[in-house]
């Protein structure tokens, strides 16, 4: 029977079994080929178990099948752990509840798809936590922390996660379930006598570790923080016979865990930072020894390389701030616990004595949460700050980053790793943990290159043999994987090695269970994502993307790290936060868009309704773009996907018609009110909802026959001297028809500011057209527009968002050989910037006893506004109202985007997008807190969601303003 065949008949049989999905097409097994590694392997098929009977059931019938079976939690692994030519097992997708949590036993029973930080929030609660702090802890999952044994910044503290699991529930390789947990020897001799698989472990391995008590005793390498091979120095060490503890970091080759019974730590109310600045990477390592004496929570590396790529990035511009100089490298030191006058005594400690042994040029004290936001979201972006600076296939890759010794040998062993790779030319960041001795160095390497290829073994080999003669150890947090495995039987010698052979064979006689880790590995440089990659064929786009390899370099830049994948920050992935399906992540878009771009008629893949099926619930928020350490622009992707499946397909007549909301709109108010009437129509609403597919249940907008042109036409303000100069208003295709009263606001404020105001109320941006894949229309309308702004060389202002940014972005991507296109993306600028200003020169007075004197405001930031220019500016200008408290709220995405939430098949996700964190901000909020949302859809949501009315920030200011007779507001 051929493999193919098995499949076929695996997938039958398991959609018959399961209660859980079963995916076998050719989309999904390429999303599941790829995790966060160097490597790649198509899986046979995929598994989303609901429950641990579906484990059961899908191991059993792979084992009949003689199909290979590979846990996997976020794909997060950096080493390739979770991939492999068998059945994938998704956990993190169904099986992800926190069954039980007991504050007075300090324990937490989960699934293992539970997220590190999903956990954290539960137990915060009653002041505890999960102590191995991974910096990935915002989407990786237990089950996938106990497969690699992962650590993270706190192991010197909390050591790591073998040191806290208690016990698993497991599916054995025969598809029989077990707990594992630690017993003596009666219970032992005990399970010994079962006639099952079950029993056969505990037959043999305790023989098996008699037999190479040597061995044991002598083979591993000596520092103690190991994330490699079998546990059996564990097994070996405690009067009590511990399975749980054993299996953790076996990397899914002995057992797949189901559920975790975990211990937890009481957290600290308070950790506070030393910071120090040093002029190079050499002089911070070498303060590391001080820091280590004022005994420390945590001391980690941040080299100028990854400073100097936040500096590139929106989201962690505020760095820049704080810092003292230009630092060549920082030294984060953390002190944590309940005194905060022993904590600061720490603080005095560290700068006091780096300051006595002529470490370092300045210390930062970051000791309020306030003063460590920045400073924190830096360091755990590392990884993805670095990914970042990749270029084409050149990408920094981890195949020798997870190294460690012991601490006392860190400055000479990090001076002879960089000789290692100044003799091979290669480039690297240094960052991770100093206090444990572990720094994540990354080299730069070319893998479809062969030549780099011979080199990054080279290299790999050399490091390995370093590592030995410092009594260090090759894997000591992200485990073995394809990278390392290979070099286990030279690591842990002949004897060693051979007896966790023998571990393999007794839980997985048919090595069925993740093969080709740990032991019986392939060679390192096998299964390489970009060698197996074939060459991309000329397409002509009709969308610019500035990056190596076109279209197809620009969703190939995901190095799968995961980040889109995150839930309880930021706005990226809308999506994904609804379905929970790697698919609906950016992650799994940019790798079925590299997919079909690698076919060998990437124009015809792009009309593939499966690919549709993935893109279609992209949001096109632009949070990737920003909140993505690799910039992957999902919604300009999407855009341009969306024009090809139309040259194969058709435009809908919905497509149509939201890409021509400007005309729509126009026509709407100059028919107002009787255009409104349908709005309150059942019938109509229920035809629209049927044959164009227009949701009945959301709020139409309502129309204006006044709107922001006709007013401003008749407008004089005699009060504006226009000492400013003249700034462009931009009429976008909502303030101008359904909302005037935000753009009639926004003049009358920069009127009183001394700014003349030009209105550009003649032309759509193309922004709803773009958002519909109609390209080529978005082109046209963008060119009358720019043709207009271009006569002119003032500041262009706008109250819309995702009309204003368009200047700058989408603009220069579909008309980048036009120098007309720059001119104006650079003249934008934001409102509230110009306002703000004008505030602080006393040239626009806000009265110190408006109605909102004494309010909370909550402010809502728009996607795309996030994703270009931050929202600083928006939040400087409220808090320049006289009396109030200005709060941002971070909820991500409202889930309306602009149609998206419009449209009836997409309605359901809009909600669900808004009650993730949104709605429920908004309802813990009093009736006399001001909700402001700078976006259309966002104060449309707001309103339909959460039953609340929303300002533009520019209204409130308005409101403010000293000498304005009442509210203008409708």
């Amino acid at each position: 029977m051929t493999a193919q065949i098995d499949g076929v008949g695996l997938a039958h049989v398991l959609s018959r079994d399961l209660d859980g999905e079963v995916a076998f097409d050719d989309y999904t097994r390429h999303l599941f080929s790829r995790d966060a590694s160097m490597y790649s392997i198509m899986p046979v098929g995929v598994v989303f178990p609901r429950h641990a009977d579906d484990v059961a059931a899908a191991v059993r019938a792979a084992g009949e099948a003689g199909v290979p079976v590979v846990p996997r939690g976020a794909g997060t692994s950096l080493a390739g752990q979770t991939i492999g030519p068998g059945l994938v097992l998704d956990f993190s997708r169904h099986m992800n509840r926190i069954l039980d949590l007991d504050p007075e036993a300090r324990t937490a029973l989960v699934e293992v798809g539970v997220v590190q930080d999903q956990l954290n929030q539960a137990a915060a609660a009653h002041g505890l936590m999960f102590g191995p702090d991974t910096s990935t802890s915002n989407r990786a999952t237990i089950g996938g922390m106990i497969g690699n044994n992962s650590a993270g910044s706190g192991s010197l503290t909390y050591g790591m996660t073998i040191d806290h699991v208690r016990a698993l529930d497991v599916v054995l390789a025969d598809g029989s379930r077990a707990r594992l947990d630690p017993v003596d020897e009666a219970e032992r001799a005990r399970r010994a006598e079962l006639p099952t698989l079950e029993g056969r472990l505990y037959r043999e391995l305790p023989e098996l570790v008699r037999a190479n008590a040597s061995a044991i005793a002598t083979g591993f390498p000596p520092f103690w923080r190991r994330a490699c091979g079998y546990r059996l120095d564990r097994l070996a060490a405690g009067p009590e016979f511990d399975l749980a503890k054993f299996v953790v970091g076996s990397e899914g080759t002995l057992v797949v865990a189901t559920q975790a019974l975990v211990d937890l730590v009481p957290k600290p109310r308070r950790t506070v930072y030393a910071v120090g600045h040093f002029t190079s990477t050499a002089e911070a390592i070498a303060a590391t020894q001080d820091a280590l004496s004022c005994d420390p929570a945590q001391v980690e590396l941040m080299d100028r390389t990854i400073l100097d790529l936040s500096r590139q990035k929106i989201e962690y511009a505020e760095l820049g701030s704080i810092l003292q100089g230009d630092p060549d490298a920082l030294l984060f030191v953390s002190f944590s616990g309940d005194d905060e006058d022993e904590l600061i005594a720490k603080l005095d400690q560290v700068t006091e004595t780096w300051k006595r042994n002529s470490h370092g040029y300045h210390t930062l004290r970051a000791v309020t949460p306030s003063q460590q936001t920045a400073l924190l979201k830096v360091r755990k972006s590392s990884l993805g700050l670095l990914m970042a600076a990749s270029v084409g296939t050149r990408r920094p890759l981890a195949f020798i980053e997870d190294t460690a010794v012991d601490p006392v040998h860190l400055v000479a062993y990090t001076r002879r790793f960089r000789e290692v790779l100044d003799k091979h030319e290669l480039t690297a960041g240094f960052y991770g943990h100093c206090s444990v001795g572990c720094l994540h160095i990354r080299p730069f390497v070319d893998l479809a290159q062969p030549d780099e290829v011979r080199k990054m073994r080279a290299v790999a080999e050399e490091i390995k043999n370093l590592v030995a003669e410092y009594g260090g150890v090759n894997s000591s947090e992200h485990g073995d994987g394809l990278a390392r495995s290979e070099f286990n039987r030279e690591i842990f010698g002949d004897e060693l090695y051979e007896a966790m052979r023998a571990v393999k064979r007794v839980f997985d006689p048919a090595n069925l269970m993740n093969p080709g880790k740990i032991v019986d590995a392939p060679p390192m440089t096998d299964h390489l994502r970009d060698a197996a990659l074939p060459p991309a064929k000329p397409f002509d786009t009709r969308l610019q993307f500035e990056v190596v390899g076109g279209m197809r370099g620009a969703a190939d830049r995901c190095m799968n790290i995961g980040l889109c994948r995150k839930s309880t920050t930021g706005a990226m992935c809308p999506s994904y936060i609804a379905t929970r399906q790697e698919e609906h992540s950016t992650r799994g878009r940019a790798n079925a868009l590299v997919k079909a771009l690698s076919e060998p008629d990437p124009r015809a893949a792009l009309g593939d309704e499966r690919l549709h099926e993935i893109l279609d619930l992209c949001l096109m928020c632009k949070a990737c773009k920003s909140e993505c350490p690799m910039s992957v622009d999902m919604a300009t992707l999407k855009a341009e996907t969306l024009s090809h499946h139309h040259d194969i397909h058709g435009v809908p007549l919905r497509s149509r018609i939201f890409g021509s909301i400007r005309a729509l709109n126009r026509l709407g108010s100059a028919t107002a009110p009787l255009s409104n009437l349908p709005a309150r129509v059942g019938v109509l609403r229920s035809l629209l909802d049927r044959t164009i597919g227009i949701t009945s249940a959301r709020p139409l907008p309502v129309y204006h026959r006044i709107n922001l042109v006709r007013w401003f036409r008749k407008h004089r303000d005699p009060q504006a001297p226009a000492a400013q100069g003249t700034v462009t208003f931009l009429a976008d295709s909502f303030t101008t028809y359904t909302e005037p009263h935000i753009g009639r606001a926004a003049i009358e404020l920069l009127e009183r500011a001394g700014w003349g105001v030009s209105l550009a109320g003649g032309g759509c941006c193309g922004r709803s057209s773009l958002s519909k894949g109609l390209v080529d229309d978005a082109k046209a309308k963008a060119g009358k527009l720019i043709a207009a702004l271009a006569e002119t060389d003032t500041p262009i202002v706008g109250c819309e968002p995702s009309c204003l940014y368009t200047l700058r972005d989408e603009h220069v991507a579909m008309m980048p050989g036009d120098p007309r296109v720059r001119q104006v993306a650079d003249r934008v600028r934001q409102v509230e910037e110009l306002l703000t200003e004008a505030v602080d020169a006393g040239r626009l007075r806000l009265r110190e006893d408006s109605w909102l004197a004494g309010r909370r405001i909550l402010f809502h930031g728009h996607c795309h506004q996030k994703a270009e220019v931050g929202t600083a500016a928006t939040m400087a200008l409220l808090r320049r109202i006289p009396g109030v408290e200005v709060v941002e709220l971070d909820a991500g995405c409202c889930g309306m985007a602009g149609s998206f939430g419009f449209e009836s098949e997409h309605y359901d996700v809009s909600m669900t997008v808004g009650e993730d964190r949104l709605f429920p901000a908004l309802a813990a909020e009093p009736e006399t807190t001001v909700v402001a949302a700078t976006g259309v859809s966002c104060r449309q949501q707001i309103f339909h969601g959460a039953q609340r009315d929303a300002w533009h920030p520019i209204e409130l200011v308005r409101e403010a303003l000293a000498g304005a007779e009442g509210s203008r507001r409708r």
